[in-house]
């Protein structure tokens, strides 16, 4: 039997070798380019909120944007209570925008590749997989 994980595992690091490749260029990787499309748009956007559809833990995602703080392409300011909001600033939304066009064009080469029925199954597929191995946790 083929394990999940290790194919998974395999196609993540290849897969996201090409969009990183991409995306090198503009001083980011594919996850702060992911951090960067989320806070822009639902901005401002809770750092709870943001850690939820990253599938990130608190800990993690507050790592992940500090270099982001650093560019200038983020804010992180208190909201109400003890939450925290993320801000794209017009330099963050500029990276990013800027970004875009190579980003599209590895999508559109995935795509391609794939043809766009296979890669709605591929995304179908991922969240049976997903759902399959939450429902599983102890």
């Amino acid at each position: 039997m083929t394990c999940a994980c290790t194919m998974l595992r395999k196609a993540t690091r290849a897969v996201a070798r090409v969009y990183d490749e991409a995306l090198a260029g503009h001083g980011m990787t594919t996850a702060q380019f992911s951090i960067l499309r989320k806070i822009s748009r639902a901005q401002p956007l809770a750092l709870s909120r943001l850690a939820e559809q990253l599938e990130m833990d608190r800990s993690s995602l507050y790592r992940a944007l500090a270099p982001l703080e650093k560019l200038g392409w983020v804010t992180v300011r208190a909201g109400s209570g003890r939450t925290k909001l993320a801000t794209l600033t017009p330099a963050g939304h500029a990276a990013m925008t800027g970004a875009e066009p190579d980003w599209e064009k590895v999508q559109g080469r995935v795509e391609a590749g794939m043809g766009s029925e296979l890669l709605r199954g591929l995304d179908l597929g991922l969240q049976a997989l997903v759902r399959s191995a939450e429902g599983g946790r102890a």
